[in-house]
């Protein structure tokens, strides 16, 4: 396992991360969290994301019971969490909902805080932007939560490049505590957004990359290749917006053909696939998802094909997957 930074912060993160959306609470209780949690941090994965929104808080207290079971020394992991969702969905809770205004944000962060049992939370992200909230309320929410020591670093999820910018250009006016990462969907078929928007933040600001969905919600692993199996990620009730794109015969047409490339290399598809998000420079952590502790040990499998990805290798699998790429 290598170690990051985190854009141009001092914080190293591992190369590959464990997360905890779809999975805790609804696929992982506090007793698989614990074996999952130890046998990534035996592998060297030293970050662990969440959000505020998955399992309606749920995951947050699955994973925080599951850290102070292990207790570890809070030096040894990263943990983060997101905000813009709220939780509060009956009643009148116009203010904690789909919003990033100072309000909703402070007290996220609170109560963030106590369903993971935590004293601070390393990593804040603004889950998706708010058009209807000021940039600069914002900006300044997050970096009162840092001054307050509540959270270390923060950064955005989803954002537009030209938000981001207008959210690191308000900070370094007003010297606040500047956005540091960003965690966008990255895989072989979602590409634009990493490769091409973000391209002059990564030098012009330092911006970071946690990226998330390496494995596009397992289409790249060629399970849906004979349509939704029992038990997978497409076959959760709440999961059904996902079936379209899984089930896509020419993208599944695609996964199959780099089959082959994987297997010479020694792995499989879904490592391969690992492997290649992984090898972007400008991407500090690729985030795993699994639901089972073999899952995540095959996924960890990509460390080893990494180094393998040759240009001649690259160019193999842009000519499989990069017309279908969004």
């Amino acid at each position: 396992m290598q170690y990051r930074r985190l854009g141009r912060s001092g914080l190293k993160v591992s190369e590959l991360s464990l997360g905890s959306w779809v999975t805790y609470h609804n696929q992982v209780d506090v007793k698989a969290a614990i074996e999952m949690l130890a046998a990534a941090m035996d592998a060297g994965v030293n970050f662990f994301d969440n959000a505020e929104a998955y399992a309606l808080g749920r995951s947050e207290v699955v994973m925080g019971e599951a850290l102070e079971a292990l207790k570890w020394p809070r030096l040894n992991y990263v943990v983060s969490t997101k905000f813009y969702w709220g939780l509060e969905r009956d009643g009148n809770t116009v203010n904690r909902r789909d919003t990033l205004n100072r309000k909703y944000l402070m007290q996220a962060i609170d109560g963030s805080l106590a369903r993971m049992g935590l004293d601070f939370i390393d990593l804040v992200y603004c889950h998706r932007p708010d058009p209807a909230t000021p940039v600069e309320e914002t900006v300044w929410a997050m970096s009162d939560m840092i001054t307050q020591g509540k959270a270390l670093y923060w950064g955005t999820s989803e954002w537009p490049a030209a938000d981001i910018r207008a959210a690191w250009d308000i900070a370094d006016r007003h010297h606040l505590h500047k956005p540091v990462m960003e965690q966008p969907q990255y895989n072989l078929f979602h590409r634009t957004r990493v490769e091409q928007e973000y391209a002059r933040l990564y030098d012009d600001i330092g911006l970071g990359l946690t990226i998330w969905s390496p494995l596009a919600s397992g289409l790249l692993t060629g399970k849906y290749r004979a349509g939704v199996p029992p038990g997978s990620r497409g076959a959760l009730e709440n999961m059904g917006f996902l079936v379209k794109n899984l089930t896509d015969s020419a993208k599944n047409d695609a996964v199959a053909s780099l089959v082959p490339i994987a297997r010479e290399l020694g792995g499989n598809v879904a490592q391969l696939a690992i492997a290649w998000a992984n090898r972007n420079p400008r991407v500090s952590s690729v985030i795993l998802g699994a639901s089972r502790i073999a899952q995540l040990q095959d996924n960890l499998g990509a460390l080893a094909l990494t180094p393998k990805l040759t240009p001649e290798v690259l160019e193999r699998i842009d000519a499989a997957t990069l017309s279908l790429a969004a």
